[in-house]
């Protein structure tokens, strides 16, 4: 099995206008995935971290990502391929929310 991350972009705004059986069943896909073995969790406040030259380490609060919604959540998947991952995450409260899921292979 091949791993995956994914990062689900989504706003309240979005989650709102959504039918509650829409977001039911997509909390139904997030909670399965996580029985099935996924790590996944809502995203907190990020802290940048740097340690340039190994001379010290200094951070600072905030991401460094942009996009035009902000990042919701976080997951490690495992799936038999791209296609499988795409799937398994075509239903989560992001991708059925007027948000969106970015799904990266990990090369391992």
């Amino acid at each position: 099995m091949a791993r995956f991350v994914t990062i689900g972009y989504g706003d309240e705004a979005g989650y709102e206008r959504t039918a509650q059986q829409v977001k039911d069943r997509a909390h139904g896909v997030d909670e399965a995935m996580r029985e099935a073995g996924a790590v996944s969790g809502v995203a907190g406040k990020p802290v940048q971290v740097r340690n340039h030259g190994d001379a010290g380490t200094t951070t600072e609060d905030g991401s460094f990502m942009t996009s035009g919604l902000p990042v919701a959540g976080f997951g490690l998947i495992e799936a038999a391929d791209l296609d499988a991952a795409i799937a398994m995450v075509a239903g989560t409260p992001c991708a059925v929310a007027y948000g969106v899921v970015e799904v990266w292979p990990l090369d391992e």
